[in-house]
């Protein structure tokens, strides 16, 4: 029986968009927030490819360096430190804690699984006040690969003494899904503002508008 559930964080959990003032303030546009994500994006599945592991901050920094320089705008040391800064106090969407609550009551254990360190992610959900709703914390810096490698879900998997059928991936991006079924995961996606699947990648088992959605549908999901 599926008990388990993994939650990716950064715009699945945490609301990223609360970044785009800093976007606005420094290139005069608050979209450069995605351009500036998809960077990122870009880095840590490069960093995986060639097998060279670089932290996660590092890679947040030199994607808005190149955001900048793209735009003809030089980022500063400063400007990079206030955006790994500003990342740890994302706060968490408004149909997150409810919906953890009512899984947690429901007795599915929850974990957290962030490309993040462990301590940034620490720091981010204390700072979201849902340093409480996680049976365990997890971050990919454990295994040197960043998601969508399948290592991080069988880490997950093996932390519990369970195989990765028996768990479920809960994501906002279409990568995240398709990673996580290729590790053996079952898959639920949230479809947050601007996140789509990928019609030539994995389909979820579940599609929720926000985690409470997601929440009542995995329930009567269970029950059948």
């Amino acid at each position: 029986m599926l008990r388990h559930l993994v939650f990716d964080v950064n715009e699945t959990l945490l609301n990223v968009a609360a970044l785009d003032p800093l976007f606005e303030r420094l290139f005069g546009d608050a979209s450069a927030r995605v351009e500036w994500f998809l960077t990122l994006e870009e880095g840590w599945m490069t960093a995986t490819i060639v097998e060279r592991f670089q932290p996660f901050a590092k890679l947040a920094q030199a994607a808005l360096v190149m955001v900048g320089q793209r735009r003809g705008i030089d980022v500063s040391e400063a400007q990079c430190e206030e955006l790994v800064e500003g990342m740890k106090r994302l706060p968490a969407h408004p149909d997150v804690r409810p919906a953890l609550e009512q899984l947690r009551g429901a007795g599915f254990h929850l974990a957290a699984l962030s490309n993040g360190s462990l301590q940034a992610l620490r720091q981010q959900l204390e700072s979201a006040g849902l340093g409480d709703s996680f049976d365990a914390i997890l971050s990919v810096e454990e295994t040197q690969r960043y998601k969508p490698a399948p290592e991080p879900y069988r880490m997950v998997a093996e932390r519990n003494g369970i195989v990765q059928e028996q768990m479920m991936m809960v994501a906002a991006h279409a990568w995240d899904i398709t990673g996580a079924a290729a590790a053996g995961c079952r898959t639920a996606f949230i479809a947050r503002p601007g996140k789509v699947l990928n019609p030539a990648g994995s389909q979820p088992d579940i599609q929720g508008n926000d985690l409470q959605d997601f929440a009542r549908q995995l329930l009567a999901w269970r029950e059948r």
